[in-house]
This record gives C-alpha cells, structure tokens and sequence, in this order.
C-alpha cells in the first residue's frame, strides 16, 4: 500500500519517500514550511540531474535564474525539454504549476536552474 502525505495534499497520491526533500534533498533546500504553504530554493547546477522525486502541491515558481534542462518521467523518457519551448522564462518571470509526479530533472545548460516555489497545501480549488 502507499503512504499518502496528511490531508492537506489531497492532490498527492506518491509515496512520502518521493517527496523532493527526502529524494533529492542536494537539490532542494526549504525556506519557509507551516500547514499552509512550503517554499523551497531550487537549484540545479550545470550537468547536474536530480534523483527521481515529487512536488506533491500545487506552486507558483519564481525564477531566480534560467537554464534548460530535460525534464524525464520514472522510466527515463523525456517528459519535457526546455530547448523546444516557443517562450523561455527568464530571471523574475512567475509560473505556475499543477503537482508533479515522479521525474528528474538535468540541467544541459550553461548556468544554474534556481527556482523559488511557493507550494501551496490548502486543497485543490
């Protein structure tokens, strides 16, 4: 059976030991935690990739810095390459985005990914 997170992740069906700071703790680093929100510093270095973790919540990304990077899913298969997006976030743009389920991620840039998410643990709207 899988361990779910404490009802305030409703959005969340992975196993505990998938979320970001118990499987990639190098890779993130947190900020602020209550029963409402995590912030957590995200930083990525060039050719670094992390290990296969969660974002259980809902977030609002800030963008500290910009690289690309492949995002893979848990077998391995790309899921989302940076390189081919139309419109490339740059330092201070602000996204959103719904929970992620197991991936990694590797930077193929040339400078540090260095993300600041806001998850939000209320239930989904």
């Amino acid at each position: 059976m899988t361990e779910k997170k404490s009802d305030t992740s409703a959005s969340n069906h992975w196993p505990d030991a998938l979320d970001a700071l118990a499987a990639a703790p190098a890779y993130h680093t947190v900020l602020l935690e209550n029963d409402r929100v995590r912030v957590l510093d995200t930083r990525i270095a060039p050719g670094q990739q992390t290990p296969v973790h969660t974002h259980g919540w809902p977030s609002v990304y800030y963008v500290l810095g910009w690289s690309d990077f492949v995002r893979y899913d848990a077998e391995g298969n790309v899921v989302l390459d940076s390189r081919t997006l139309a419109t490339r976030p740059e330092a201070g743009a602000v996204l959103w985005a719904a929970p992620l389920g197991p991936h990694s991620a590797r930077n193929v840039g040339s400078t540090e990914l260095r993300v600041i998410a806001v998850e939000l643990k209320g239930p989904s709207v």
